[in-house]
């Protein structure tokens, strides 16, 4: 694991194995490295240091996954597990994926399958190619599945486990409420605010499109009326500041720990993002959402109506907020029923012993 993203959806896999008294260990890459990023996520979901942490920071995408598969396959060697779990799209999911493969040891991926269909995502490329590298694939749902066999993977590789983000939220939102009340910290009321994330590189990297997502959250809250918070990613906040962007009517705060994301996210009123994992978590907890990009890797909540596309248009941004403010929230949740880590688990002993 080397994000936040990763660190939250190992962690009920990590649990199972904790549990088990299995003989495992976690090797962190540093591709997070800010306390607010990674550390904190560890100390909140009562996870067990990292046996290893490469320290790699930040870099282009080779530097970055050049120093993490020299380390991983250093690790590697010495620890020669019989498997090793990855998760995801990142740069620490590819690196992690072939150096196992390169050493002749057994690859599991977590959450495999998805597809957005948009190769100037480095994530499409990073989860494409963990996937046909892994010998195990866990598929969060019978689409992603379905999308594994349509590119050639053996259907003997390919388990639909859910996906470990339902673990996630059901495990930890009830933590969540027994700590410091967020909503009164930012002085909003339950359903009285939307939320807004924006981190993706395609999207604050492009001073043109970074600046008409930041005018369709100020249009949002002029035609609304009702605060939009704004928890802003490192990387954004360097680039508001290089783009001279000047914010109004959108409340910008600093990156938050994982249980206050969730208390927010929970009780907002609409959220607008571009995040995956986001998409997920709105869906599972019944709040609408707004998906600020042209395409989206996670399809079944379009399918459920829990999310639309609206790209970054200002007034397609407004005119999709309008359109998801009035939806009944009566979907399924289509990533399954919060046993995702169980089954990883479970299919990795019976596979690999």
């Amino acid at each position: 694991m080397g994000t936040r993203p990763e660190i939250i959806k190992l962690a009920p896999v990590i649990r199972i194995l904790e549990h088990d008294t299995l003989d495992y260990f976690i090797l962190h890459t540093g591709q997070h490295y800010s306390y607010s990023m990674d550390r904190v996520f560890f100390e909140q979901l009562e996870l067990p240091d990292a046996k290893y942490n490469l320290d790699v920071r930040s870099g282009s995408h080779a530097e970055q996954t050049g120093r993490m598969l020299i380390g991983i396959e250093s690790i590697l060697k010495k620890e020669n597990p019989d498997v090793v779990l990855v998760q995801g799209d990142t740069n620490t999911t590819l690196a992690g994926a072939l150096a196992t493969v390169k050493l002749g040891i057994k690859v599991g991926h977590v959450e495999a399958g998805l597809r957005s269909y948009d190769r100037k995502m480095p994530e499409e490329i990073n989860r494409t190619l963990a996937d046909h590298c892994s010998d195990l694939l866990f598929a969060p749902t019978e689409k992603s599945r379905a999308t594994l066999i349509n590119e050639g993977i053996p259907e003997s590789r390919v388990f639909v486990t859910g996906n470990t983000i339902v673990d996630a939220v059901f495990q930890n939102l009830e933590i969540s409420k027994k700590r410091a009340n967020v909503l009164e910290l930012f002085d909003v009321e339950s359903g009285g605010y939307f939320l807004a994330t924006a981190h993706r590189q395609e999207n604050v990297d492009n001073e043109e499109r970074f600046k008409a997502i930041i005018k369709g959250l100020e249009k949002v809250h002029e035609e609304f009326g009702l605060p939009v918070v704004y928890p802003v990613h490192v990387r954004a906040r360097r680039r508001i500041k290089d783009f001279k962007i000047e914010v109004n009517g959108v409340r910008l705060i600093e990156p938050l720990d994982y249980l206050s994301f969730l208390q927010l996210e929970s009780n907002a009123r609409l959220v607008l993002t571009d995040s995956g994992g986001v998409q997920e978590e709105a869906c599972i907890l019944g709040v609408p959402c707004v998906t600020l990009r042209y395409n989206t890797e996670r399809p079944e909540t379009l399918e459920v109506g829990s999310n639309v596309l609206a790209g970054t248009e200002p007034d397609e941004i407004v005119k999709k907020a309008r359109e998801m403010l009035n939806k009944q929230k009566n979907w399924p949740n289509p990533f399954g029923d919060g046993k995702a880590g169980e089954r990883v688990v479970k299919i990795v002993r019976e596979e690999i012993g």
